[in-house]
């Protein structure tokens, strides 16, 4: 039976985040494969071949940005779409993107959010378009404040979206 929407690997050492990252995007017609933490992202990653990969940032083993890194440094990972999907400061967003992340949604989230993003990584996959990899936002004096909601997709358009 085909993937409708595609497969993602969600990545959050919260089981209740992940069971409402996974709920979301199953009613969406995603295929969702779970895991607590980057180490064990890295051990099932190439068994799932996932479409995209939500990470958290801070969590327990492996965190997500040397996850995300780890999965750019892999041949066979290297194009993978990459959602930070996380709580964190604009220092932190930077890092992620510097680490390989393609965007950033920070928490807490509307569903619908989520699912857009989600969806357009996975269409971009698709179509070989390119997600923008750099960083792109503020640094300075100011770097710690609350970064946008979301960054990252090249061509997003909206309040809530930075190129």
């Amino acid at each position: 039976m085909p993937r409708p929407s595609g497969r993602i690997l969600v990545v959050d050492d919260n089981k209740v985040i992940r069971q409402l990252i996974r709920v979301n995007l199953e009613l969406e017609g995603f295929e969702v494969v779970t895991a607590g933490d980057g180490a064990e992202c890295l051990e099932v990653v190439h068994q799932v071949r996932p479409d995209a990969v939500t990470l958290d940032v801070v969590m327990p083993r492996l965190d997500g940005l040397r996850t995300a890194a780890r999965l750019r440094a892999d041949p066979r990972t290297r194009d993978l779409p990459i959602a930070i999907v996380s709580a964190c400061t604009q220092y932190e967003v930077d890092a992620g993107f510097a680490a390989g992340a393609d965007v950033f949604l920070s928490k807490p989230f509307e569903p619908a959010e989520l699912v857009g993003l989600v969806r357009q990584l996975v269409e971009r996959k698709g179509s070989g378009s390119t997600v923008v990899s750099g960083a792109s936002g503020p640094s300075g004096p100011g770097a710690g404040a609350s970064p946008p909601r979301v960054r990252g997709l090249a061509g997003e358009s909206g309040a809530s979206a930075q190129a």
